[in-house]
Order: C-alpha cells, then structure tokens, then sequence
C-alpha cells in the first residue's frame, strides 16, 4: 500500500484512535485479513468470522510488526476503531485508488472470470507494473484488500468483480470506479440464487453503468458472441469495443483450432492488426476468454504482435483450474476442480475430448451448485454430453445431483457400461487406481463445496509413487 499516517487512515475511515503515541506513525507495509501474513508496517483489519474472531490476535499482530488495527473495539494495542470494519476497509480502498490514479479495469461474467484476469494481467504487466486479483478474492473484502496492495508503480489495477445478487457490482465499482469494464458472458452460475439470466445479465451490467463516459477516457468491453452481454451497449456511455468470433468484433479470433494436446491456436485480429497465437492452456474456451483480454490490452496501447506474444506464453496462475499433470506413467491428470457451472462443465469435457484422441478418457465429475430449479436439467444435459463426446467413462461423484449425471449419461446410451455413480471422493480414488491405464486422461471437476481437488491430488500423488495398476 501507498504510505499513510495512522491519523491520515482515522480520517478517511471515520475512525477514533486507541493506544497509539503518535499518529503521525506510517502503514507502509500491506493491508492484511489473516494475522499469519502480518509484517513490519502493515495494517491488521480484524474480522470477526464464524469461528474467529481477529481481535483475538491483535497484540500478535503487533508483536509481528504490524503498526496497528484495524477494528470494531479497542483491543489494548494500537487500533483505529471505527463502527464496521468492512465498510471502513472499503473507503481506505477509494481512497488510496483515487489517490494513485491507476488505471483500473475490472471485469464480471458467469463463467471465465478468474482465467481471463490472470490473462488479462499476464498480458498488462508485459507494459507496465500491474496489480490484480489472487486467485478469485473477487467479493466486498478481497476486492479492496487487493486495491490496497497497489504502488505508486502501479500503472495497471485488474480486479476481478463477482456477483450474487443485484446491487453487488454497484457495490464493488463504488469502491474502486473503473476506466475499463470487461464482461465475459452471461451463464447460468448461481442461477438459483439471481432467478433467471436476465436477472444475472441485470446485475453483471452494473459494471458498463459505472464507467465514465467516452469522452472521459470510459471503455466498456463486451462479448460480441453473447446477445445479453451484447445488449449491454445500450446501458453504458462509454466507448464500446467488442470481442468475439464475430465477424462484427472489433477483436476476433479466426481460424480456431486445437493442437494435438488441446491447446487452442488462432488468428488474432485487433485493429492495430493481427498475429498468431498459440496458447499453452487446454481448452478451446480460453479463446473467448484471450481475446477479452486482447481487447483490453489493445484498448491500453498494446499492438497485435505484442499481445499475441504475451497470450501465447501466457499460464495457469490459479489453483484447480484446468491443471494439467503427466504422470511418469503417462496417465494425464487435469484438476479442473475449483468450481463448476453448466458452461465450463461443457467446455471442460469438450477439452477432455480433444485431449484425449486416441487415449481413453475419464471424466470424473460432481455437484453443479446454485442452479435452483434448473439442476436437475442441467446435470441430466451434461452427462449426456459426455456420451456425445465419447468420453471412455463418467464417474458421478456424490448424492443427488450426482445420480442425475449419471441418469443422464444412462439415456443417452451408455447402458451402464460407460458411466458409474459412487458415493464420494475416496470411492472415486479407489475406482480409479484399480482401473487406469497408461495412457488414459483424467478430467476432475465439480463445484468447490464438493471437495474433488483430493481426487485430483490422490491420482497425482499415486502416480508418483508408481502404485498404479498396469493393465
């Protein structure tokens, strides 16, 4: 974070100051949440959780170097003290990105969101020092906790803007108002919780109405492929650039294939020009998702031949998203398992599929959650999917929504042969090491609630200690 006295914090969180000599006193190190990250010169924001209570650990924070607290009481150790301590988070966060003047893009979207920040990011930083999002800490605590980590070195701000309900985008970009707007697309994640896609599509679009306008430098991004997303030109004043396969995108991919292991390979078309790009992640889905990130790169002064360099050496920065892992016994292990939504079970599989020519593939998957009244249609639709794809086995991992994947695989023709449906994870890692070969390809993904991470984990770790059967 920029330096800041501890009287200077107070004062823009409304906060009064407790036990603390001299407010003149300086945060130069990072705003933290989790008392094991705290260091000299950093500021403590004490939670209080479920379980734990961060008051608890104020004077170890401060023992650790940290110069103050953060909380709702005085804890006898140096603390601004102010009613809620997220809200105060949220104004330190404005404030310390109004004062850098950054240039902030944030993006939203139903499915594809952590992928195409850490693209988006990975491209950005090829210019000019950039902050974004770790991991998926996209919500009304991670969010500004990101912000406050930039510099005054800080050229880029990427943050990622997630949404389970209306208002909560509106909420984000009053926090850290973006120049630049991305939307991915419009799916079905959470659909229980919103009531339909245009309720989804009604809140993603919050992001395009807190743009500034066009004239004031305001660039909404938008999926040219998604008509809901698309339709979201008519909601914003700023700049509208569009991205897609269309031939009406002002960024467009042409020529799209998939190499011999599944990666995808195309033409980049940006208005600066184009070149080839080649990707080193699996699935033909992160098309979309690097030319949304080409769009903004091209928007903030990038040419063609410098994007496509940057999205062709571009890798997996987050945990469980299509990770892929060759054992030494040739068995590819893909842990895609972070969470799951009807859309990118799909492309999932689809990737699964185009990986695995010639080999046998497994498609080891669970609960989709959030999809209210739609679940059981949506996991009936994805195991027959895999059929249609001639993915070798799918293994329906855990209770209700489970069985449906396999009722649905059981359909559309496997007879029983080509789908299984066990109770839980460890039966699934026990299927598995009795039965792989060689050769064979793993796809594990289900919702994150589900846990099958450990499936992924066990296959890894049973590869590396040679146990798998040989048959």
């Amino acid at each position: 974070m920029i330096a800041l006295s501890l009287a200077e914090i107070a004062e823009v969180v409304g906060g009064q100051t407790y036990d603390i000599p001299d407010p003149s006193v300086q945060v130069t190190g990072p705003v933290v949440r989790d008392s094991r990250e705290a260091v000299p010169g950093s500021l403590f924001v004490a939670f209080v959780g479920e379980r734990v209570d961060g008051h608890d650990f104020a004077a170890a924070v401060v023992e650790a170097g940290a110069v103050a607290v953060l909380a709702s009481r005085p804890v006898g150790v140096p603390a601004i003290v102010v009613d809620d301590v997220q809200t105060a988070l949220g104004a330190l966060a404005r404030h310390v990105v109004a004062k850098l003047g950054t240039t902030l893009v944030a993006l939203t979207g139903s499915a594809g969101k952590t992928s195409t920040k850490d693209l988006v990011a990975q491209v950005l930083r090829r210019k000019a020092p950039t902050v974004f999002t770790p991991g998926s800490l996209n919500n009304e605590i991670g969010l500004p906790l990101t912000a406050l980590s930039a510099t005054e070195e800080t050229r880029f701000l990427v943050l990622e803007m997630g949404a389970r309900g209306l208002g909560h985008i509106r909420y984000l970009t009053g926090l850290t108002p973006p120049r630049v707007g991305l939307v991915l697309n419009v799916g079905t994640a959470h659909i229980g919780e919103f009531g339909g896609r245009e309720q989804i599509a009604e809140a993603k679009g919050e992001l395009v109405e807190a743009l500034p306008a066009e004239a004031d430098g305001g660039v909404a991004v938008l999926n040219a492929d998604d008509p809901l997303v698309r339709a979201m030109a008519a909601r914003t004043k700023a700049k509208v650039l569009l991205f897609g396969e269309s031939d009406e995108a002002d960024v467009r991919a042409e020529n799209v294939r998939l190499t011999d292991s599944g990666q995808p390979s195309f033409m980049l078309h940006t208005p600066s020009g184009a070149s080839e790009v080649t990707m080193r992640l699996y699935g033909e889905h992160h098309v979309s998702n690097a030319l949304a990130a080409a769009a903004v790169a091209h928007e903030l002064g990038m040419s063609a031949e410098e994007i496509a360099t940057a999205l062709s050496e571009a890798g997996s920065l987050s945990r469980w998203r299509m990770e892929v892992t060759e054992r030494p016994d040739g068995v590819t292990v893909v842990n895609d398992a972070y969470n799951a939504n009807p859309e990118s079970m799909r492309a999932a599989l689809r990737a699964l599929a185009a990986m695995g020519k010639g080999r046998r593939t497994w498609a080891v998957l669970g609960k989709m959650a959030e999809l209210g009244d739609e679940a059981l249609a949506e996991h009936d639709a994805v195991g027959r999917l895999a059929v249609r794809l001639n993915v070798s086995k799918l293994v329906a991992v855990g209770g209700r929504e489970a069985s449906w994947l396999q009722l649905g695989a059981y359909n559309e023709g496997s007879w029983g042969e080509e789908s299984v449906h066990v109770s839980d994870a460890q039966a699934a890692v026990d299927l598995l090491r009795s039965e792989l070969r060689p050769g064979d390809v793993v796809l594990v993904k289900a919702s994150r609630s589900v846990g099958l991470e450990s499936v992924a984990q066990a296959l890894i770790e049973t590869g590396a200690e040679g146990e798998v059967a040989a048959r």
